[in-house]
């Protein structure tokens, strides 16, 4: 059904970056894209909806190029039969919820508006405007707008990470189920591992505009893993020393831990250093919450 290959070059003052990317995916596929910043993930994106044009390659889309560099074919965003969801909903704050998905959907389209508005859980807020919408009710309206236009592909770029943990994983429910009733092949940008494992079917992580690793979630994330230790990646929110020890406060995905530290691991540390900790025994008790 999908099927890309992918080539642009990026240069500025302060860094360079080749995108290099062979990818192929099957009708009503959840694709995942994983990786850390600057991997090029939303590059991607953008090439696929057409704001950004690739240097050479081709995309290929439910058997129609979207574009082709050597047969010169480059369609626009329009008439790319997608939908595109963002981090930020970009949703228009002079129209309605249901002005807002509409726009995006052919005419005489009322009773499919309808359905996804039931869909979304917004029929009871269709007539207001986006400011009066809670975060979780914005990103409902900007995937329903996403697919009123009824598209082949599903782009998102992020589309949950602004919200809570508990609206995040309610709204992870509903897009899995949208993207089963709507028949959609779906590409997600997400950082979170969680979320690709309970979202995706295939998982593609990227670093430096290129494709390291293939597979499902498991095959990606936990194969050759099994090692006993625990690696945990931890924010730093506060330093402080207690006699002949110091005591490290960290951000661990929602939760706040300590722990003690030795002055020469905390050495050149400051508030709000990215930081990895490894325990090199582990043997976890487990309960059900």
């Amino acid at each position: 059904m999908l099927e890309l290959d992918l080539q642009k070059k990026f240069s500025s003052s302060s860094t360079s970056l080749q995108i290099d990317i062979k990818l192929k995916a099957d009708a009503r596929d959840f694709i995942a894209l994983f990786g850390p910043s600057g991997a090029g993930k939303t590059t991607l994106l953008r090439m696929l909806a057409g704001l950004s044009s690739p240097d050479s390659g081709r995309i290929v889309v439910d058997g129609i190029t979207w574009f082709d560099a050597v047969k010169k074919i480059n369609l626009p965003p329009q008439q790319r039969s997608l939908g595109l969801v963002f981090q930020d909903y970009a949703l228009f704050p002079n129209m309605s919820v249901r002005h807002n998905v509409a726009y995006g959907a052919a005419k005489n389209q009322d009773a499919w508006i309808e359905h996804l508005l039931q869909l979304t859980g917004l029929s009871a807020f269709q007539s207001s405007l986006p400011a009066t919408l809670s975060g979780g009710q914005k990103q409902r309206v900007a995937l329903a707008r996403a697919l009123a236009r009824k598209p082949t592909l599903l782009l998102m770029d992020e589309p949950l990470s602004a919200l809570d943990g508990v609206l995040r994983s309610q709204l992870q429910d509903e897009l899995l189920q949208l993207h089963q009733e709507c028949g959609l092949t779906s590409i997600l940008v997400s950082h979170d591992i969680g979320e690709v494992f309970k979202l995706s079917q295939c998982v593609h992580q990227m670093e430096q505009g290129k494709i390291i690793k293939s597979g499902t979630p498991a095959q990606v994330f936990l194969q050759q893993r099994l090692s006993g230790k625990l690696n945990l990646r931890a924010q730093v929110l506060a330093i402080r020393q207690e006699e002949v020890i110091y005591v490290l406060s960290l951000l661990i995905a929602q939760d706040i831990v300590e722990i003690i530290a030795g002055e020469d691991e905390v050495k050149d540390l400051k508030v709000g250093d990215q930081i990895a900790i490894s325990s090199k025994a582990f043997s976890p008790l487990i309960f059900r919450l």
